[in-house]
């Protein structure tokens, strides 16, 4: 068992609330400019948002028409190794946050941040949905002990 693996079966609460204080300074200090010019700062926004689920969720980020966060809201929770993601939920959302372009992100409990064939066709759904109503989707990045950015591997 690796040393990451087991600190993440002992996380307590306090931790938890330690890691959503880093990504709140994470996204106060650095968030606040144009977020898709610096992918790495946001995997590790993302990082510190995701880490503490042991059940898969699926987030998104809200930006502006210059990639500033509106928000990010956890949209879809499931099992240890699935979410069910709705591209109407997302749409709805950015349509109510007046978003420009978004940023999905999910977790893998597993700690494998490869993108499974699942996750890869819902980026595509996703995208097209999003499309239809002039919202760009921009990357989604999985989490895992690593991370993977789809539009990194020209899976966009």
């Amino acid at each position: 068992m690796s040393i990451h693996h087991s600190i993440a079966h002992r996380i307590t609460p306090t931790d938890i609330e330690l890691l959503e204080k880093a990504a709140e300074v994470v996204e106060s200090l650095y968030l606040s400019g144009d977020v898709y010019t610096n992918p790495k700062k946001v995997k590790t926004f993302l990082q510190f948002k995701l880490s503490k689920y042991e059940q898969e969720v699926f987030g998104v980020m809200f930006l502006n028409n210059q990639h500033q966060l509106i928000s990010f809201e956890i949209m879809f929770k499931g099992t240890v190794n699935a979410a069910s993601v709705y591209p109407r939920e997302v749409a709805k959302l950015a349509l109510q946050f007046n978003a420009s372009a978004i940023i999905a992100t999910h977790n893998h409990p597993s700690g494998q941040s490869s993108p499974s064939q699942a996750d890869i066709q819902i980026t595509q759904r996703l995208k097209e949905a999003l499309e239809l109503i002039d919202v760009r989707m921009l990357d989604h990045i999985i989490i895992g002990k690593d991370t993977s950015s789809l539009a990194e591997l020209g899976q966009m």
